[in-house]
């Protein structure tokens, strides 16, 4: 049973897991903090990892910590089926599966799959934003009923805290790539202005047009221009 000292403990060991998040460098070095916190804080977790159902179905894998993870996104790809589905799909923000052994029904090509990894229990967590919905926290255990009505309860408090800082690190990531366009952009027209006797509109609709003919993003035919000098499929 626990005692109101292990959830002061508990509040603290996340109130800091949510600062060390909120520093991380990059969008990849959060995703794999979130994981290893998951494993540290999360009473019963042995593995974790997020991933993210994409266009078309595919599961793609973010972050884990280990191989087995990776090995249990490919199977729910593979097999169109279990919890990333049917949260995707309408289901619960939040699932705690006491048993594999019990859910062959319910996803009878997923789950004996994931048995023969070594788990014997998940839990999950939707990672959303009123803006953003960014994934899915997946918990594994070895035994069955590893998971408690308290790790449920943390894991919840992980996963709301764990989207803020992924929210905020994509954020952060996407205006960084936005201000280096907008400088590589910048350079890509004064090298076409100099070079070909220009003004600045006419030399982005220059640069604008090569990108339209070659199918090829702004931001890569002003990369080009920065590295050749040169205007791709200019005369």
């Amino acid at each position: 049973m626990s005692t109101p000292t292990d959830y002061e403990e508990l509040a603290t060991r996340l109130a800091h897991m949510a600062r060390d998040l909120l520093q991380q460098k990059s969008v990849q070095d959060t995703l794999d903090r979130i994981v290893e916190y998951a494993v540290q804080l999360i009473e019963g977790c042995s593995d974790a990892g997020i991933l993210v159902l994409r266009k078309r179905q595919q599961v793609e894998t973010l972050a884990t910590t280990s191989d087995r993870v990776r090995e249990s996104d490919r199977a729910q790809g593979e097999e169109a089926e279990g919890p990333c589905f049917d949260a995707a799909n309408g289901g619960a923000h939040i699932y705690r599966i006491a048993d594999l052994s019990e859910s062959q029904q319910r996803w009878p090509r997923y789950a004996p799959r994931v048995r023969e990894l070594g788990y014997g229990s998940m839990m999950g967590f939707l990672l959303f934003t009123e803006q953003d919905n960014l994934g899915a926290l997946n918990l594994y255990a070895p035994q069955p009923s590893a998971f408690t009505e308290r790790s449920e309860q943390a894991g919840w408090i992980l996963a709301s805290h764990a989207a803020i800082a992924l929210s905020s690190a994509r954020t952060e990531a996407d205006l960084h790539t936005a201000i280096s366009t907008r400088q590589e952009i910048g350079e890509a027209l004064g090298i076409v202005m100099e070079r070909h006797k220009l003004s600045e509109s006419q030399a982005f609709d220059k640069i604008r047009k090569a990108s339209q003919d070659n199918n090829t993003k702004l931001r890569e035919i002003a990369h080009h221009i920065i590295h050749t000098g040169e205007t791709p499929g200019a005369s």
